[in-house]
């Protein structure tokens, strides 16, 4: 600690290095002037007792310190109102450090104590007390310095607080030097990239930075030099295992007491999980744009196949409000509930969610087969599944209506599933629809679809073979995707 205190410290050890606290008590005691003058211009409280410990001197730092002023000859042991120790338990002035240095006859370093004015205000301090001795070895009596500690007690205190702060965030702060050299590491930033502080305290922090962007940190160090602040920089680092995480950055330059900066603090936050929900978001926003612009034409072609086998206007009437209320059940399964809120009817499998999808686009005579035949392993969905694979079906199920198999009375969709290790395999094969002539190109939204929900949310892949006879598509997914 700089400052007042540490000068008061600092003299107190050349006092005892040069003998002077002894002899200027000695000296106060015999009526020497000089010292008197001495220790009453001194900042720091200083007070004389006999050889019972009753005061017999104090200067104006002491009442000031004490918060009151003793009667001479009277107050014994010190001029506290009331004593205690560092722990709150009261300290009896019989039992103080003067009281003891009488005692034993024999000065009393590094102990602390706290002292109560009147007023009710505390304060700590460490005591100095040292015995003075005449010619011949017989006591005289012992002086005793106080050094106010109340401003290194607050600045502890405040230290730990930020150190408890820092080390419980959930967030990564890590300090560094100018040279980009680590030189601290709290638990978020070992939780977000995977180093101990052992591993990481000493290292480069370009270790965190994958290599096609190691241009980044210069730039960062040679604003930071300028005393510029950093604020909310998203980029991406590499943890300990070698995955990506997206971060946001805030740097800002640490200085010395002198003002001069000599490193940088970087508080990380982890906003992987942020930008998974944005893109979730953008393409639930996406797809109900794409749903609003085909409402039309799914309608018509809803009504183009009721009509097919309607007789009557009523029958076409039921006829398209069953296939309707069939396409909103399975739009409301690309609307993802907690598993507490969600209906009794709710597909709770892929076979079942396959079917409520298709269901729309069924055309078939009594006692004919399906048009949609679901075969193979059966696999539970949890909540996130569902909303992914129900987009999914949908696209495929509307472009087969549009397009494909379901286009045409005879076509028929052939969905078979399979289990492969931790992978889950789904074949949809389209046969008997209008000839397939050539690949569609370009990335609309069912490829985007596909990409995002397939590779992002699923952790799988999806192929096309656009074959004359008929489309298939080969959907692989993680099994704990599906009904983690």
């Amino acid at each position: 600690m700089s400052g007042p205190v540490s000068g008061i410290r600092l003299g107190v050890k050349r006092f005892q290095r040069a003998g002077l606290l002894a002899r200027a008590g000695k000296a106060i005691a015999s009526n020497d002037g000089y010292f008197r003058e001495v220790l009453d211009a001194l900042p720091a409280a200083v007070y004389i007792t006999d050889t019972e410990g009753v005061i017999t001197y104090y200067n104006e730092a002491a009442a000031e310190f004490w918060g009151v002023s003793p009667e001479l000859g009277t107050n014994q042991w010190c001029g506290s109102w009331k004593l205690f120790w560092p722990d709150g338990k009261p300290l009896p002035h019989d039992q103080c450090p003067m009281a003891i240095a009488l005692r034993e006859k024999r000065p009393i370093r590094g102990i602390e104590a706290i002292a109560e004015r009147p007023d009710g205000v505390r304060a700590p301090f460490i005591p100095y007390p040292t015995p003075f001795f005449d010619e011949s070895g017989l006591l005289l009596g012992a002086i005793n310095m106080l050094v106010d500690i109340t401003d290194r007690k607050r600045a502890e205190e405040h230290g730990q607080r930020l150190a408890s702060i820092v080390d419980s965030s959930n967030d990564a702060i890590v300090s560094k030097n100018l040279d980009g050299v680590i030189t601290s590491w709290n638990r978020g930033a070992e939780r977000i990239f995977g180093y101990t502080a052992s591993e990481a305290i000493g290292k480069p922090v370009t270790m965190l930075i994958p290599a096609d962007k190691q241009d980044e940190e210069p730039k960062i160090l040679a604003r930071i030099r300028a005393g510029e602040r950093i604020e909310h920089y998203e980029t991406v680092r590499q943890r300990k295992d070698g995955a990506l995480v997206d971060i946001s950055l805030t740097v800002s330059p640490l200085k010395d007491a002198k003002g001069v900066i000599v490193g940088a603090s970087k508080i990380a936050r982890d906003i992987s999980g942020w930008r998974r929900a944005r893109e979730q978001q953008d393409l639930l926003l996406r797809e109900m744009d794409h749903r609003i612009k085909n409402l039309f034409s799914l309608a018509s072609g809803v009504v183009n196949l009721s009509a097919r086998t309607a007789n009557t206007p009523q029958e076409l009437a039921a006829s398209v409000r069953d296939r309707l209320m069939a396409l909103a059940r399975a739009h409301a399964l690309t609307l993802a509930k907690p598993s507490d809120e969600r209906p009794a009817d709710h597909p709770a499998t892929l076979h079942a969610l396959i079917r409520t999808i298709a269901s729309p686009y069924e055309e078939r005579a009594q006692h004919e087969k399906e048009r949609v035949v679901v075969s193979g392993p059966d696999a539970p969905l949890s909540n996130g599944s569902v909303t992914s694979l129900a987009l999914l079906l949908h696209e495929f199920a509307t472009n087969a209506a549009k397009y494909g198999a379901l286009s045409t009375p005879a076509g028929s969709v052939d969905v078979q599933c399979a289990e492969n290790g931790d992978r889950f395999e789904v074949t949809w094969r389209e046969r008997g629809g209008p000839r397939v002539g050539h690949t569609i190109n370009g990335e609309g939204f069912g490829t985007l679809l596909a990409r995002t929900a397939v590779k992002g949310q699923l952790g799988g892949t999806i192929s096309h073979d656009w074959a004359p006879e008929g489309l298939t598509i080969r959907l692989h997914v993680a099994r704990d995707r599906l009904g983690g």
